[in-house]
């Protein structure tokens, strides 16, 4: 069967019969994979104090453990889906996760800096591979329907509320045992995944084509090249030289990406995917709403343990009903999508996820966790759930069978892609802001320092205690109001791209499409 596209006028969704529990576990396996690959991004990010220490990281090097990860996770995910669409999705998907594996014992074991970046960069590669194909594998194993909406809603559910799961995890390693089990821990749980794999679920159909290897090259390269860009920006200024360099590269990689997809018979994505506008929307979508959720979870985690002083274990309690309400929203759309569409769980969720971070940019030093952090982080919460699902059967519905690895790896790419994206963004908001900030409290503060307080902050350069919160908080207040215009451009997208047909609410329901006329 040719892996041409146009080899197939109609989708191919329906997986032969299986046992309700045997699902059930399918499901258990995929969406654990899910979750060990997501929470990686947010883990770490505790653990980076006792890192810095312990391997003797710069200030500057330091970000790189979290940067190596996202680079190329979000950098080969296209990769990642044409490969299990060729060589077969669980055969793939259990090679991602023992490459993850090994990654991840390496980076436990690390001694330098050298190696920690390796073993990260490698664990990236490894999701890369395993998070299309989980995702492409519930069109492959639940029914169209009622049936596959559940299994969406738990993988969206744990998409976006892996991050929380992260910050929680990884302050409970760090407070009792060390940071190297952040990396450690992913060896049990990757280990017993691969191997349930095989009992719990099918093979897909392969589908022979070739992998477009210079169509993958430049489309990674021209994604690193400009996230590189905006990480570099955010550090040394759009001025940079390098930076500039990075952009034009970037942008030179990725126009030859088109030019190359457009000419050739079996592309890495197949770019008629952007031409069914709902798609193309919920990409759009996707780009803005990754850019939020990093920036939430990156500034409130500073804010809450700078300012409010909680400790890593607290702080990743403090993030724990961000999982809690995210799986209520995922159930909410899941079980009224087939009743109303898609359509007003994305505007709706996006709305509320824009209401959150507008509540956030109220924060300052008087704040308190309970009064002015719960709140506004459940509203998002709530939003980015019932996002999540409408996202992921917006991007899948009306796939063939052999291209639903291909369109799974865009939608993760653009999570991941936009997420780096944007937090850069918003970290250049951030440091304007801050810098503003700190214009008005040094003044103030070298009037009320001791000459001992004098001689410290000419040696480091920080403000501390009032001084310095103030001048954390104004920055993550303005970071905040840039990702909330993020999630109102993704209502916006929502409310005029997103076309919901009688088709595909029959879809929804289970039965057959309906006749286009």
């Amino acid at each position: 069967m040719s892996s041409d596209p146009q080899a197939s006028s109609a989708p191919r969704t329906t997986p032969p019969d299986s046992g309700g529990g045997g699902n059930v576990i399918a499901l258990l396996v995929i969406a654990s994979c899910q979750l060990m690959v997501v929470l990686d991004i947010t883990i770490v990010n505790i653990a980076l104090p006792d890192i810095q220490r312990s391997l003797d990281f710069s200030t500057t090097s330091l970000a790189w453990v979290v940067n190596a990860y996202t680079l190329t996770f979000g950098g080969l995910l296209l990769l990642g889906g044409r490969a299990g669409d060729i060589l077969g999705r669980r055969r793939v998907f259990i090679f991602g996760v023992l490459l993850f594996v090994l990654a991840s014992l390496l980076g436990g074991l690390a001694q330098n800096e050298g190696q920690l970046l390796s073993a990260r960069a490698l664990q990236g590669v490894g999701g890369a591979i395993a998070s299309p194909t989980s995702l492409a594998l519930i069109s492959t194993t639940f029914r169209e329907g009622p049936e596959r909406n559940r299994a969406f809603g738990v993988f969206a559910a744990v998409s976006a509320g892996g991050g929380a799961i992260g910050l929680l995890a990884g302050g409970v390693l760090v407070e009792w045992l060390n940071w190297r089990w952040v990396l450690f821990v992913n060896v049990p749980i990757g280990l017993l995944i691969a191997l349930a794999t095989p009992r719990w679920i099918r093979e897909s159909e392969r589908h022979p084509g070739n992998f477009d290897i210079i169509g993958a090259l430049t489309a990674t390269a021209g994604m690193v090249l400009l996230v590189y860009g905006f990480i570099r920006a955010a550090q040394e200024g759009w001025r940079d030289t390098l930076t500039l360099c990075s952009f034009a590269a970037a942008v030179v990689l990725l126009v030859a990406f088109v030019m190359i997809e457009k000419r050739s018979r079996q592309p890495i994505t197949p770019l008629h995917m952007f031409a069914d506008r709902n798609r193309a929307g919920t990409y759009g979508i996707m780009l803005c709403l990754a850019a939020a959720i990093f920036g939430m979870f990156f500034f409130l985690t500073l804010f809450v343990q700078n300012v409010l002083d909680f400790s890593p274990l607290a702080t990743g309690f403090a993030f724990l009903p961000v999982s809690a309400v995210i799986a209520v929203g995922a159930g909410l759309a899941s079980r009224f999508l087939p009743i109303y569409g898609p359509k007003p769980f994305m505007v709706g969720g996006a709305i509320l996820a824009a209401i959150g971070l507008g509540w956030l940019t109220l924060t300052d030093v008087h704040s308190t966790y309970a009064g002015s952090v719960l709140g506004p982080m459940l509203v998002f919460s709530l939003g980015m759930g019932m996002e999540f699902v409408s996202l992921t059967l917006m991007a899948l519905s009306n796939v063939p069978t052999e291209e639903t690895g291909a369109a799974s790896g865009l939608l993760n790419a653009t999570q991941q892609v936009g997420g780096s994206l944007g937090l850069s963004i918003l970290v250049t908001m951030f440091g304007t802001a801050s810098t503003n900030e700190a214009e008005k409290q040094i003044p103030r503060f070298l009037s009320q320092a001791t000459p001992a307080e004098h001689r410290i902050f000419e040696r480091t350069g920080q403000l501390p205690g009032s001084w310095g919160d103030e001048v954390l908080t104004a920055g993550a207040s303005a970071a905040f109001v840039m990702a909330a215009i993020f999630t109102v451009l993704a209502a916006l997208i929502a409310i005029v791209v997103i076309q919901v047909r009688p088709s595909d609410l029959e879809r929804l329901k289970g039965g057959p499409p309906l006749p286009q006329g």
